[in-house]
């Protein structure tokens, strides 16, 4: 109850998002779209500042702007979160890369 309770006063002010489970656990997502920290990562990586890197998210992303600043706007509010969330992905894809480079060592040795 005090998820439900805890996610609701979260997501109230930020109509479009929700929370979902999924292998890494519950994270802030768009309703019908991405998990708020890959858009964050989006806009971080966009050319240009302030619209333009919204502009250049919502292109990449094939997302309406006005759904990317939903998920700006709740990543501003709940800072911690989002870069707890981009930094456990951060640490999966280095895994990631270093089983795939032990494993073509081990198929070419």
């Amino acid at each position: 109850m005090t998820r439900v309770l805890t996610e609701g006063l979260k997501t109230a002010p930020h109509p479009g998002i929700v929370y979902r489970d999924g292998a890494s656990g519950r994270r802030a997502a768009l309703a019908d779209g991405p998990d708020v920290w890959e858009v964050v990562q989006a806009v971080r990586h966009a050319p240009g500042e302030g619209d333009a890197r919204i502009d250049g998210a919502a292109k990449q992303m094939q997302l309406p702007e006005r759904l990317i600043r939903v998920a700006v706007n709740f990543a501003a509010a709940y800072p911690d979160e989002i870069e707890e969330r981009i930094a456990l992905n951060d640490i999966a894809a280095r895994q990631a890369k270093q089983l795939a480079e032990q494993r073509e060592r081990l198929l070419t040795s």
